[in-house]
């Protein structure tokens, strides 16, 4: 790594201005008797509860700070940690009543630090600032994205499978039902016969994609989701591009997919990419758009 060292002192400059604005220094954050990493804990761990370990992993914590934070959070009767009613093994953490009222009320005094960050500029001033921080957000976002091969029935692709579904069924007037449309089942997604993708944000999957290879035709694009909270960071448009990758690979001259018409953002990545509305070319129950590309 081979950064001029005029660059490094810049961004250790803005580190400081923002650790300093944002009050990161005060071990009394926002007004309460904790410093701002149990806060952004007791924020991250929600009002349904939250892993442990994926905890440790949405916030880069290693295991024995994350176990600090969330004693401190504990003695303080703000969270409970227990094993998953589902898997012993698993640690879950979740917010006591106290806890929920805290994080409400920590939400509040984050909104309005926020707007005390605002109220004192221009609107000039307001909007290059705002769209600063969307650029920096993007940008530091999107590095820290990975995207990895993995087997489609593992623990996470089926994560990232269940919650497209459960998207699916939410977004559309009909419940959705995978096996009764055309397939794509573990086995179909394995090299050679395909390839399942996963990626990553700090070791959490919030994004797939398939592909199903046919021989001497084209490749099929199947399962393209990315979790909500991350989409904005162009990891679907890399999903894609690296299926479509594997397609050409594989002698695939077209590749091909349907998608629901509620979901909006997906049509959009398709189109933007290249791809070109076709009449159906399947029966797949729940699509009513089909598209294809030259590869």
């Amino acid at each position: 790594m081979n950064v001029p060292p005029p660059l490094v002192d810049q961004v250790r400059s803005f580190n400081r201005v923002v650790a300093q604005r944002i009050g990161a220094l005060d071990d009394r954050y926002l007004g309460r008797s904790r410093p701002l990493g149990q806060d952004r804990v007791l924020w991250e761990i929600g009002a349904e509860g939250c892993e442990v370990r994926a905890l440790r992993a949405r916030l880069g914590l290693d295991a024995g700070h994350a176990s600090r934070l969330l004693r401190s959070l504990e003695a303080s009767g703000l969270v409970d940690v227990e094993p998953s009613p589902v898997d012993g093994r698993v640690r879950v953490a979740r917010l006591t009543r106290a806890g929920a009222n805290e994080r409400s009320l920590i939400d509040r005094r984050s909104d309005e630090l926020a707007a005390s960050i605002l109220a004192p500029l221009g609107s000039g001033d307001r909007d290059a600032l705002l769209a600063a921080m969307r650029t920096v957000k993007t940008i530091l976002s999107s590095a820290e994205i990975q995207v990895r091969e993995t087997d489609p029935a593992g623990r996470d692709a089926q994560r990232c499978l269940g919650a497209y579904f459960a998207e699916l069924n939410r977004r559309s007037n009909g419940a959705y039902d995978p096996t009764a449309g055309v397939s794509a089942e573990p086995h179909e997604m394995r090299p050679p016969a395909g390839l399942f993708l996963v990626a990553y944000r700090r070791g959490e999957a919030i994004g797939c994609g398939g592909v199903k290879h046919r021989a001497g035709g084209p490749s099929d694009i199947k399962r393209m989701w990315v979790a909500e909270t991350a989409r904005g960071l162009g990891i679907g448009r890399r999903l894609l591009a690296d299926l479509e990758a594997d397609a050409r690979r594989r002698g695939a001259t077209t590749a091909r997919l349907e998608t629901n018409r509620a979901l909006t953002e997906a049509i959009g990545l398709y189109r933007s990419a290249g791809y070109e509305e076709v009449a159906a070319f399947n029966e797949e129950p729940f699509a009513h758009h089909w598209f294809e590309k030259p590869l």
